[in-house]
């Protein structure tokens, strides 16, 4: 019975990410956390099974067309330093420290990203449309933005799309569809290397493999239909799903700190 729910958590949890791109971490650690798994090896797992997870993602992402290959290298090399440096960070600071300050700064990005895809009176849908029609395309940006994402994904168990996927769309005014996919391959990418650095630093005893098994299988199964609901979501409808997510997921964080 167990595995049947750790397979459940699995799928939606990777359906949701897929969609909006972000949330993987923070909808399937609450649910085992819930359940009375302790988050050492909650997140131990969560992060493993990502590996696989993320790349079921973004390969259906890259099939149905939804990724900026020019994005990816941008985002991944200095998110894997980021990555990596955010692991060995969190060994010697708790990265619950300082998730109350992050989750403000989602908070209100999210409450940004909804004011910018709310609609519009019939008047003035043109500035989204000339928005998406003339992206931005700033290097700088998109590598100080991956770097800082994985960062916070390591130290806080969860930081990588609810990071990198807003502050794309807010900064280089590209589709959310193509923002989603991109950060979604790069995110398998950027696992390995957050996954392969607490490997050595706190070693492998404590995980759950049978319960990796089932989040890894049910995420594989919610990847691809995903990915295709993320294609075919109008623009305007897509980033205010990010943004809601945004919202309720950091929302939530705030108050169960209260």
């Amino acid at each position: 019975m167990a595995l049947l729910v750790f397979l459940t958590i699995g799928f939606f949890a990777q359906f949701v990410d897929g969609t909006v791109g972000m949330g993987y971490g923070a909808f399937s650690a609450s649910l085992l956390i819930g359940m009375g798994i302790m988050p050492a090896i909650a997140s131990a797992s969560i992060h493993t099974a990502e590996i696989f997870v993320s790349l079921f993602s973004g390969v259906s992402h890259l099939g149905f067309g939804n990724v900026k290959k020019e994005w990816l290298l941008l985002l991944i090399i200095p998110g894997s330093i980021g990555g990596a440096a955010g692991a060995y960070f969190l060994a010697s600071i708790p990265g619950s420290a300082m998730k109350p300050y992050v989750a403000a700064f989602l908070l209100i990005m999210g409450i940004v990203v909804v004011y910018r895809f709310i609609p519009r009176k019939k008047s003035s849908p043109s500035r989204l449309s000339r928005a998406l029609s003339n992206p931005k395309n700033s290097s700088k940006k998109i590598a100080a933005l991956g770097l800082i994402a994985a960062f916070f994904d390591a130290v806080g168990g969860g930081g990588w799309g609810p990071i990198a996927t807003p502050g794309l769309i807010l900064t280089e005014n590209e589709e959310p569809r193509k923002v989603i996919g991109t950060v979604n391959l790069a995110e398998f990418f950027i696992t390995i290397v957050i996954s392969v650095t607490f490997f050595i630093v706190l070693g492998t005893e404590e995980y759950d493999w049978s319960m990796i098994g089932m989040l890894l299988l049910g995420g594989a199964v919610a990847a691809p239909i995903a990915a295709y609901l993320c294609k075919k979501l109008p623009a305007k409808i897509l980033g205010l799903l990010v943004g809601i997510a945004l919202i309720g997921f950091n929302l939530r964080t705030l108050l169960m700190m209260l």
